[in-house]
């Protein structure tokens, strides 16, 4: 496994919009876990659609928030390459996204464990990155850091799926 050492920080010649994007609202500049960090972040956003909307409402949003999410991220992470080198462990927009696929099965109907389950879920895949998900790294720029953690995500959210269909 390689771990990244050099932390980045903000930076006055990286503009703030994509620094902040790329690091999940700066949850990646805390110098221990920030993909764990950036997974927790939309957990805490995600959570009150949990507990106060409605299943429809709570799918709507999420998937609306992953896709603008997405989108930003992958130009906020192509702009934190040129600033502080490749995959760089401060970017952690991708796993702010990657847990939220991850969140999809979880529906106001769910237990409440399916939460920690399903972050759980997300950072073995994202960290161990087993059935192919390492390949997805492999696309150019902000692409193949989203990329990875988007697999991880549905990986995650398919025995999400499973679970419900066949326990619950």
């Amino acid at each position: 496994m390689n771990i990244r050492k050099k932390v980045e920080h903000l930076s006055p010649d990286f503009p703030l919009l994509p620094q902040l994007i790329a690091s999940s609202l700066g949850v990646g500049f805390l110098p221990v876990c920030p993909g764990t960090w950036g997974a927790i972040l939309a957990i805490i956003l995600w959570l009150p659609l949990y507990l106060w909307t409605s299943t429809p409402v709570m799918l709507a949003v999420t998937i609306v928030a992953t896709v603008i999410l997405t989108v930003a991220g992958t130009w906020a992470s192509t702009e934190a390459e040129k600033h502080w080198g490749p995959d760089p462990v401060s970017a952690c927009v991708d796993e702010t996204v990657g847990q939220w696929i991850s969140l999809l099965p979880v529906t106001a109907v769910c237990p409440w464990w399916e939460i920690p389950l399903s972050l759980a879920l997300f950072r073995y895949f994202d960290i161990f990155k087993p059935l192919g998900i390492r390949l997805w790294e492999r696309l150019p720029r902000g692409y193949g850091m989203m990329a990875d953690d988007i697999v991880a995500g549905i990986y995650s959210a398919v025995i999400l799926l499973v679970i419900n269909y066949f326990i619950l």
